[in-house]
């Protein structure tokens, strides 16, 4: 039943929103005949790749969501991997027509691209040694942290404990290794990323308090020329979550919010 709404509301918006005459992000993804999504490959379970090598997760799924809601197929779309360090880069450059890749709205980026209405709300967390004795990012001054460069945990670190030693990494993979290996003290990312880590190695443990409240949204260039497309996406946005296909996909992937 959900699908045949999804395949209705859909067929409306491409009638009553059509990109006939326009020169903007939408029309010429209308013209292509797909969307160019920047994803992570890294955050499991928003964006990995499976035994296989193919990318699935939390936001792989949206993104063909995106391309149900823009074209009508969810198959017409490409993803192109991304990192925290290089994802503005890349939609800016417009490698990538939108990116779907656990990025928080935060003032700082708001200067620099436009935001879609959030799609899931994560928090700030530390994940430590399970012996460590840190157990708060107060206890983190003269120590070594560990962030995920173009994070917002590098920002947290800086304003918060501004004489801790901070070790920058590409990946969650990269910084997970650090922190188990003994490099750094203390890894600051994204609580939701932090737990699924912290179940493949019983060496770490995840700190129960939050430091921050994370609105992960699709991102777009700023400007006139995606606002019809920000407006078509958060339209989407509004009807999948009404239909529960949001919910949905928070069981799906293990990643429900706390009540």
């Amino acid at each position: 039943m959900i699908k045949k709404l999804l395949c209705l509301l859909f067929l409306v918006m491409l009638v009553t929103c059509g990109c006939t005459g326009r020169n903007d992000d939408l029309a010429e993804i209308t013209k292509r005949g797909k969307i160019i999504v920047g994803v992570r490959t890294d955050t499991r379970p928003f964006g990995f790749r499976d035994l296989k090598g193919n990318l699935v997760g939390y936001d792989i799924e949206l993104a063909q969501y995106m391309a149900k809601a823009l074209l009508g197929n969810s198959g017409a779309v490409e993803f192109v991997p991304v990192t925290a360090e290089n994802r503005i880069e890349k939609l800016n450059s417009k490698q990538v027509d939108m990116l779907i890749a656990t990025m928080s709205i935060t003032d700082q980026r708001l200067l620099v691209v436009d935001f879609s209405a959030p799609y899931y709300i994560a928090g700030q967390a530390l994940m430590v040694k399970s012996l460590s004795h840190v157990n708060s990012l107060r206890h983190l001054n003269n120590r070594r942290v560990i962030i995920v460069f173009g994070s917002t945990g590098e920002d947290s670190i800086k304003r918060n404990v501004p004489e801790a030693t901070v070790l920058g990494f590409k990946t969650y993979t990269d910084a997970f290794q650090a922190l188990v290996s003994g490099q750094g003290d203390a890894l600051i990312a994204d609580d939701i990323m932090l737990m699924n880590l912290a179940l493949q190695n019983r060496s770490v443990k995840l700190l129960p308090h939050r430091y921050s409240i994370e609105p992960y949204a699709i991102a777009f260039r700023k400007g006139e020329k995606s606002e019809r497309l920000k407006k078509r996406v958060d339209f989407a946005l509004e009807n999948l979550k009404a239909m529960g296909v949001i919910r949905q996909l928070e069981k799906k992937w293990g990643v429900e919010r706390r009540k």
